[in-house]
């Protein structure tokens, strides 16, 4: 496969002629909207040849219930693991299913196409957010450990669900040996009835990093007790951040550089996003919120605005302005030069596989060059 960048005055046809490619495939696989404008800078995957992959890797999704079933169905060839998002649980230990649909069918699904089912379990709050409160109250009291650990179990039986993935997040730093040792104890308890254990990890560059998010996370520990971690390298670039690249590469590359430090490579997986922001300007620290938007949507917008596509060569990541309305907008999102960076660091690394927060947008040209560059491990 090969990546063009457009170019003043390129048109489908023109790049399919230039490349000797199948224009209709050009379209499809860059999910091109009639009448298959094209924006400056923006860059298309070219389905030349199909490679031949010599490196296998595992890959994970996130999805929640409501996800369209059509998406479902075209990512899931692609997927080793499905992981359904998300399981709650009390202060006592007890499960709570998810409140925004029913993970039956995603199941079924998972199954259909050889991907295993895996239960997300986070520590969300009746408000939806995490709650450190909810950790510490199960992390510190054996009873409602072991009984979290019983009804997770129970789930997996009655469900079908593989497996589990401890999404937890802003652990107290009081709490972060308690954490390890629940990991631990989930990871143990899994393995005898033959279920495997994952952890999310947040994005950390050396162990006594400060910040709510890192302190409560020991990764030496955490990727001991584990069958395989998640480094959620994304979201420098959020929501009331200022504008920048989500995941950029330099910053990816310092959390894989530390982790590895801690954690074999063959247990490590890569967080992916698949979406970018749009940050209306000028941005002002706790006014401003930008607006998610997916991949595809992006190129959209840049080519309604008329806008140049420019590419950021240090955190290797696409971006654009434009003006809409009198007001002034700056977007970053994931292209396949950005992807093809991620994958590359897989393979420098050795990692694992990749994991990618959500697959609730379906991103064709994404799929297809991770399928070129590996082959997709099933389990």
């Amino acid at each position: 496969m090969e990546i063009y960048v457009v170019r003043p005055g390129d048109s489908v046809d023109s790049i399919a002629r230039a490349l000797d490619a199948n224009v209709e495939l050009l379209i499809y696989d860059n999910q091109l909207v009639y009448p298959y404008e094209l924006a400056v800078g923006q860059a298309l995957l070219v389905n030349g040849y199909a490679g031949e992959a010599d490196r296998a890797a595992a890959v994970s999704g996130y999805a929640y219930p409501f996800i369209s079933p059509w998406v479902l169905e075209q990512t899931l060839p692609f997927l080793t693991e499905l992981r359904v998002f998300s399981y709650g649980f009390t202060e006592e230990g007890a499960l709570l299913p998810p409140n925004l649909g029913d993970d039956a069918w995603m199941i079924a699904e998972a199954v259909r196409f050889d991907a295993m089912p895996i239960l997300t379990l986070t520590p969300f709050g009746p408000d939806g957010n995490f709650n450190n409160r909810l950790i510490h109250s199960v992390v510190n009291n054996e009873a409602y450990t072991a009984n979290l650990i019983r009804n997770l179990l129970d789930a997996m039986g009655e469900k079908g669900y593989v497996g589990v993935d401890i999404d937890f997040e802003y652990i107290l730093a009081e709490d972060r040996d308690a954490f390890s040792d629940f990991v631990r104890q989930v990871a143990e308890a899994m393995r005898e009835e033959g279920y495997q254990t994952s952890v999310a990890l947040a994005p950390k560059t050396s162990a006594d990093q400060e910040g709510l998010l890192y302190q409560g996370k020991d990764y030496r520990a955490l990727g001991e007790a584990a069958d395989h971690v998640l480094l959620m390298t994304y979201e420098w670039g959020y929501t009331y951040g200022p504008p920048m690249a989500v995941a950029p590469i330099n910053q990816v590359r310092r959390v894989v550089e530390y982790a590895l430090t801690e954690i074999p490579a063959s247990k490590i997986d890569l967080g992916i996003p698949n979406y970018g922001y749009d940050w209306p300007l000028p941005y002002e620290r706790g006014v401003t919120k930008a607006a998610t938007i997916n991949n595809v949507q992006a190129v959209r917008i840049a080519v309604e605005q008329g806008a140049e596509i420019r590419f950021d060569d240090v955190a290797e990541s696409p971006y654009f302005k434009y003006t809409a309305d009198g007001v002034a907008h700056e977007v970053w999102f994931e292209d396949v030069r950005s992807l093809s960076a991620k994958f590359s660091l897989m393979e420098e690394y050795g990692l694992r596989g990749c994991g990618y927060w959500q697959i609730m947008q379906w991103f064709r040209a994404n799929w297809l060059l991770l399928r070129d560059r590996f082959y997709i491990r099933k389990e």
